[in-house]
């Protein structure tokens, strides 16, 4: 019976403290993009960043990839066009001395 009660006391005391947490974070903004995008830091170079994009809508759409670098200045890709039905991608590469690597990757999106 007392091995219960720990249980018991150990489910509630996690179920207060997920809530307390919960009501702390504010909550993430919707992203309405339109693209289907992957975003990842390459395999054998961590200072390049790829955004990878397909278009699934019926309208040619333009994006490119927004690479934060560490330390170094952020950069952007180069600008791809896609028509309804294709796929691209676009490439950012954090130089310099003092990079750290990629820290994140986005995608800018725009219609054409």
């Amino acid at each position: 019976m007392f091995t219960a009660m720990r249980i018991a006391a150990a489910a509630g005391s996690f179920a207060l403290l997920s809530a307390a947490l919960s009501a702390a974070l504010p909550a993430l903004p919707a992203v309405a993009g339109h693209l289907r995008c992957d975003t990842f830091v390459h395999a054998q170079d961590s200072d390049l960043g790829i955004a990878s994009c397909g278009n699934p809508t019926g309208r040619t759409w333009m994006f490119r990839a927004v690479v934060v670098c560490g330390r170094a200045p952020d950069v952007m890709g180069g600008w791809v066009t896609l028509p309804p039905g294709r796929h691209g991608e676009s490439q950012g590469y954090c130089g310099g001395g003092s990079t750290t690597g990629v820290g994140a990757v986005g995608v800018d999106e725009r219609p054409t």
